[in-house]
């Protein structure tokens, strides 16, 4: 396997194991954070990112999100032929940090009689149900991470194109990317619990679905398509605007 491809398994599982686990802090009993609240769940999604952008950035460019990937393919930036790789790779990193938050969680998991809480650990969903508005949310959260996203990091895709460098965000981007996510948590996060990744949504969704996790109910899969298709139309979209702004 790549070493690019390595470090997005690496990063992405870095993202979930941060993400997640603030996740299970706040929600599960007998943590002793619990009941935290959602400035703490923010920032520590916030920290996730920035830690897995400087261990991958160096490496893969830092991607950790289908999202970033398809945005920068559309915007000419990153070959379309590495965007399945980087895709499956990023799956498969999601998939493994949600698998470890629940080993980290296992005793807080097995004390815990919510389901819906349980879920909410691994994967979104929405506060209420409306497919149409719920992708409308994930539409705009996405699209203003990646669009924002061109903009931190276009220095580096103007030195990324000299031949065998890797174009992506680098640990100089990992920063401001973090305080990004953070503040679409915080202000546009409410009505889906803001995926803006469909990675970080579907690996941990099937680790909920194998896992043998006590009283754990639905996977959610009839919502599972709105959090993998709103960021990516979100993402084309950026990435389409910035493409006609230069």
């Amino acid at each position: 396997m790549e070493k690019a491809l390595i470090y997005e398994i690496i990063g992405t599982a870095i993202l979930i194991i941060m993400g997640g686990g603030v996740v299970a802090n706040s929600i599960l009993k007998k943590s002793k954070a619990e009941g935290a609240g959602w400035v703490n769940i923010t920032f520590g999604w916030g920290i996730g990112v920035f830690i897995a952008v400087i261990v991958a950035g160096p490496h893969s460019g830092a991607h950790i999100n289908p999202a970033v990937t398809i945005g920068l393919a559309t915007a000419g930036l990153f070959p379309w032929a590495s965007v399945p790789g980087y895709v499956i790779a990023q799956i498969i990193g999601a998939f493994l940090g949600a698998c470890i938050v629940y080993l980290v969680f296992k005793t807080h998991f097995d004390v815990t009689d919510n389901p819906d809480g349980k879920l909410a650990i691994f994967s979104t969903m929405p506060a209420i149900p409306h497919k149409f508005y719920n992708m409308v949310s994930e539409i705009v959260g996405t699209f203003i991470l990646i669009f924002v996203i061109f903009y931190i990091a276009q220095p580096q895709f103007v030195a990324a194109m000299i031949e065998g460098e890797v174009v992506g965000l680098g640990s100089l981007g990992a920063l401001p990317v973090a305080l990004l996510v953070v503040g679409i948590g915080m202000s546009l996060g409410g009505p889906t619990g803001y995926a803006i990744n469909p990675a970080r949504d579907l690996g941990p969704r099937i680790a909920h679905f194998l896992l043998p996790i006590k009283d754990k109910g639905s996977s959610g899969w009839h919502y599972a398509w709105v959090p993998i298709l709103g960021p990516v139309i979100g993402s084309v979209l950026a990435a389409l605007l910035f493409t006609a702004l230069q």
